[in-house]
């Protein structure tokens, strides 16, 4: 259950980095001050969502390793 809720995180960060790009590039000929925010942040939310991804993975394995170690003991 709590997968599935990892998997929406990431994919929110996912479309909000879409949307700071988007902004960030419509920005940056008339406000370039204001742009360079919208990318950093899109850079952020970017590096949130693979952060958040190599997180969950490494859990969901810690999760079956000890699901398999305690199938062996029985």
């Amino acid at each position: 259950m709590m997968n599935k809720y990892y998997k929406f995180i990431e994919i929110g960060y996912l479309i909000i980095s879409v949307v700071f790009l988007y902004e960030g590039i419509t920005r940056f000929t008339t406000e370039r001050e204001k742009a360079y925010i919208f990318l950093a942040f899109a850079g952020l939310a970017i590096f949130t969502y693979f952060f958040k991804k190599r997180f969950r993975k490494r859990f969901e394995q810690r999760t079956k390793d000890q699901e398999n170690q305690e199938n062996q003991e029985k």
